[in-house]
């Protein structure tokens, strides 16, 4: 990811990672079953709050 995007004061940039499309045990996982990623990477964080 290439953005050139700083977050502001406590605000965190997460990239979200790509669903799985197979379950451990070999079942595909059809497009209209899938739910939203839950997990991501952390991009870019912000200063903090000011007092």
């Amino acid at each position: 990811m290439a953005l050139n995007i700083k977050p502001l004061s406590d605000r965190v940039i997460i990239e979200t990672a790509a669903a799985e499309t197979q379950t451990a045990s070999g079942i595909i996982i059809p497009d209209t079953a899938k739910e939203k990623p839950q997990k991501g990477t952390v991009v870019a964080v912000g200063n903090g709050k000011k007092d």
